[in-house]
């Protein structure tokens, strides 16, 4: 994909040195812009739904109404203690919502909350200008901290560069629809469809991430993936910015995620979703990454225990009263605030519907503790080597990091052992396939269609090991990325041959790969449709194979390949 570095980008990274270029990114500029007319925060105005009316003139990077990080309070005891609570450094996000109920709807814990009952004393900070964990931990203003699964990957790598180290804890939440590509107009129905048109997004966070993956696996050649215009809008505008450019038509489509995700689809006539978390709701997860030199004190076990198991005990209590949870953000974040007093609280609770608050059972199947995929590590993965590929790492050099020596597993292991209930629930599939299902998602246009090289010998339907190797390393993964969706596994041909053999030949090639995927993946035969359509639908116009900047067998090779649509339920 044709990402360039901006002369904005570049600057920030000479200013941030070993700091992370994502810190740009996740939630920072929710409290930017709500709406016409705007709102004052800290003598920032809030607007947003005038296109031409940005707020960036005396606003830090993240905005104006972050508490700055605090020197840390004098030694008060051992960490949890009333005297040096924990501090975990959050910015202003309703995926957090669980923590705050378990702290007693409060940033510091409150007596007979679930914190106080297990004996741990926490304190919240909001810091929506979200320092890196370098300057966190170098000053012990907070011994936690929120990352995304995505820029956990950007930023480990700087981390250690700078001395210290830091493993995340626990998965808080698992966004499922809170990120979306979006478009006006109603010829862009799928992501093949942007090739020539413009979209507006922030660089270097999940969206990003998401659309790079996207592109990365659609059905178009190299010189269609150039012919996306990226539009990067400026940091400090944040997804404010991102909407005001959709809305006002000055691009074709978005990558937005929530508040702005809803608020762009209700105020843009035509706006609709052309891909998003919803289908691929194994993509993005919010987590608890936390010191290393903190988790390594054996004084200390205990206390991150409780913080794991206080999170989880209140997420339990969100998912029971969600209206107690919007409660706990209106009461805690100024953000909250005043978006409850512009678009008022059934419009938060809304997007509650958009994400996962994912329990000690979703942590236990996620991270592949139930005996299934470690999801977060194959993101992990898979986003080092997207942002590094983007140059979004201040040092490219930065060794990497297996995805295992990123996350300290003690403390879910441990709580899972001692919940049986959690147990049978992580083992339990997320999702129901059925042939009526089936039928229903494929009546809808494919949001992205995947061509992989499953190479045949000639005029063969026989998968041999290199091609299952393909199926396994091409295939499986946007299959585990997409975990909602149904699929078409569609045989392809060149137009070598007569039309009747090469469409029955595709569709027994197909077939073949659908036979694989549930015999050694285990995929729910009703996910699957097969399809042979021979050399009926070519991807490179094999007469004039020049224009796609391809050789005539190349052209003939893209043609031939197995191509894996994604339909949304």
């Amino acid at each position: 994909m044709a990402y360039q570095m901006t002369g904005l980008t570049k600057g920030l990274l000479l200013i941030i040195g070993l700091g992370l270029v994502g810190s740009i990114g996740w939630n920072f500029v929710l409290k930017d812009k709500l709406k016409d007319g705007g709102i004052t925060v800290a003598g920032h105005t809030l607007g947003g739904g005038n296109s031409n009316a940005t707020d960036s003139s005396a606003a830090p990077a993240g905005g104006g109404t972050t508490a700055p990080a605090r020197a840390a309070a004098p030694a008060g005891g051992k960490l949890g203690s009333a005297g040096n609570p924990l501090k975990v450094s959050l910015v202003s996000f309703h995926g957090y919502a669980p923590a705050l109920v378990a702290n007693g709807n409060s940033l510091t814990t409150k007596p007979g909350s679930i914190y106080a009952k297990l004996g741990l004393n926490v304190e919240f900070v909001i810091n929506d200008d979200i320092p890196t964990l370098t300057t966190l931990f170098e000053a012990k203003t907070a011994q936690c901290a929120w990352r995304t699964s995505d820029f956990w990957a950007q930023e480990q790598p700087n981390l250690r560069n700078s001395g210290h180290d830091g493993k995340g804890v626990m998965l808080v939440d698992n966004t499922q629809g809170g990120d979306a590509v979006i478009a006006r107009d109603g010829s862009i129905q799928k992501i093949e469809d942007l090739a020539g048109k413009s979209v507006a997004l922030l660089q270097y966070t999940p969206s990003h991430g998401m659309l790079i993956d996207a592109i990365d696996n659609a059905s178009l050649t190299a010189r269609q993936k150039k012919q996306i215009k990226p539009v990067f809008i400026k940091p400090e505008e944040g997804t404010a910015g991102v909407r005001a450019a959709f809305t006002a038509g000055n691009v074709d489509a978005a990558v937005l995620w929530d508040p702005d995700l809803s608020l762009a689809l209700r105020e843009t006539k035509g706006a609709h979703v052309v891909y998003s978390t919803k289908t691929a709701t194994n993509l993005i997860y919010d987590m608890m990454v936390c010191d290393q030199r903190e988790l390594a004190k054996p004084d200390n076990e205990a206390v991150f225990q409780a913080f794991v198991d206080g999170w989880m005990e209140g997420v339990t209590a969100a998912r029971a009263n969600p209206d107690n949870a919007v409660k706990a953000l209106v009461e805690t974040e100024e953000f909250f605030k005043l978006l409850g007093a512009k678009e008022g609280a059934p419009f938060i609770k809304s997007l509650f519907a958009n994400l996962l608050w994912t329990d000690l059972a979703d942590n236990a199947r996620i991270l592949g503790l139930a005996g299934g995929v470690n999801h977060y590590e194959r993101v992990y993965a898979r986003f080092d080597q997207i942002y590094r590929g983007e140059g979004s790492l201040a040092n490219p050099k930065s060794p990497v990091i297996p995805p295992q020596d990123s996350f300290d597993l003690r403390f879910i292991k441990k709580a899972l052992q001692r919940n049986t209930q959690a147990q049978a629930e992580a083992v339990k599939p997320t999702e129901t396939f059925t042939e009526k299902g089936q039928a229903a998602a494929l009546a809808t246009p494919a949001q992205v269609t995947k061509p992989v090289s499953v190479n045949f010998a000639s005029g063969s339907f026989e998968l041999s090991k290199k091609a299952q190797q393909v199926i396994d390393h091409e295939m499986v993964p946007f299959i585990e990325n997409n975990g909602s969706a149904y699929f078409e596994v569609g045989g392809n041909t060149d137009s070598v041959g007569s039309a009747a053999a090469n469409q029955s030949l595709s569709l027994a090639r197909a077939k073949a790969v659908a036979d694989y995927l549930e015999k050694q993946w285990e995929v729910p035969r009703a996910r699957l449709k097969v399809a042979g359509y021979g050399a009926s639908r070519p991807l490179c116009d094999e007469t004039r194979p020049e224009a796609a900047d391809m050789t005539l067998d190349a052209c003939r090779a893209l043609n031939r390949s197995t191509r894996l649509a994604v339909f949304s339920k």
